[in-house]
């Protein structure tokens, strides 16, 4: 596995996990103008949650925009939720319909841009995610 694709907002939250973590990554534009990445191997998408009351919106335009490339959407192997827990119910809930529509495993919803805590954690899961991983897969 590659690395990390991730979305971060204007807050910068998710950008901050990220650059804790130290892994390779590839950064989704806020802006549609600017240009997509392209992943070329598996990656583990890491996406905040945007949402009204309802749940709805819960998904970055801009990472649907991603996933609707079919050879993005092939390389995607799990996913971490980003959010704020006031949320209640919709803390990380990207996460959740990222993996339904996809049909990957959601992996670790992290409050904003994380604790020490955290880091540890999803590095430890990241590591035994890439062990366990089909290298046959598409």
């Amino acid at each position: 596995m590659a690395g990390l694709v991730y979305f971060s907002s204007g807050s910068g939250n998710t950008a901050r996990l990220v650059t804790r973590l130290g892994m390779p990554s590839l950064c989704i534009p806020v802006r549609p103008s600017d240009p997509m990445p392209a992943p070329r191997d598996p990656f583990v998408l890491i996406c905040p949650t945007f949402a009204d009351g309802e749940g709805r919106g819960a998904v970055p335009k801009q990472v649907i925009r991603l996933l609707n490339d079919p050879l993005a959407r092939a390389l995607l192997r799990g996913v971490i939720g980003c959010g704020n827990r006031n949320f209640g119910r919709f803390f990380a809930h990207a996460a959740t319909v990222i993996a339904a529509k996809c049909a990957v495993p959601v992996l670790y919803r992290v409050e904003l841009a994380g604790t020490d805590t955290d880091i540890a954690r999803i590095r430890a899961g990241l590591d035994q995610f890439r062990s366990k991983t089909c290298l046959t897969a598409p």
